[in-house]
């Protein structure tokens, strides 16, 4: 994968950071990190963003999209790696670049499983709602991962998308879409409010976060550009 013009995109915060750190300890030369919002703040988001960007010229440039996503089946459980085919939104389908996919998943010593996402706008933080999402095909859930395959295919990149499962299927998430800002930001204020109401599964969030974004590193650690 030397010498190719790659792009990183990776959800603020926390999934920003570890991937950072990941990749940082792993590459001599800086990769270009985006730190992106979630939800439909993104598409503005990357619009902005391409406007500023200096591709090189008579280049093919490549997307990689990072972070953490909801396993919507039994098989797929916290600190799971997948790797999307496709991403499912309001019944459309579009494709990740296979051949690019291909050769991330030959740098990855860990299991990688090859998956269906679907692209939600809110949290889906319900176990029933997560289920029945799945029956749809998906196995997998997040809040970018349509919008920024439909946008930067739209651009002329080839773009695949790396996750790691910080939530299962089989219990409920706090609520907590008031904490997610029309700029696709977290409030922290609504944040906290939110965990205290559901304290269990609060506690089972911070877990499964905490063990996915330590596999993010580590994954990202294994990348070679």
């Amino acid at each position: 994968m030397r010498g190719m013009e790659v792009f990183v995109f990776v959800p603020q915060g926390a999934e920003y950071k570890a991937v950072c750190d990941g990749l940082s300890r792993n590459h001599k030369s800086v990769l270009c990190v985006v730190s992106i919002p979630v939800g439909s703040a993104l598409i503005k988001y990357l619009q902005e963003w391409y406007k500023s960007v200096d591709l090189l010229k008579n280049s093919q440039s490549y997307a990689l999209v990072m972070g953490l996503c909801g396993s919507l089946k039994p098989d797929y459980n916290v600190g799971d790696i997948v790797l999307y085919e496709t991403c499912i939104y309001e019944g459309k389908v579009l494709h990740c670049d296979h051949d690019f996919t291909i050769k991330l998943e030959s740098h990855i010593n860990q299991k990688v499983s090859r998956v269906k996402a679907l692209m939600s706008d809110t949290i889906v933080f319900s176990k029933n709602e997560k289920i029945f999402n799945g029956l749809g095909g998906a196995s997998v859930v997040d809040m970018e991962g349509y919008n920024a395959l439909e946008f930067l295919n739209s651009v002329g990149f080839k773009v695949a998308m790396l996750r790691v499962v910080s939530d299962g299927c089989e219990h409920d998430l706090p609520n907590l879409n008031s904490a997610i800002s029309p700029e696709g930001a977290i409030k922290p204020l609504p944040l906290a409010l939110g965990m205290l109401r559901q304290p269990i599964a609060a506690s089972r969030l911070i877990y499964g976060s905490l063990r996915s974004l330590k596999v993010l590193e580590d994954v990202a650690k294994e990348l070679d550009f």
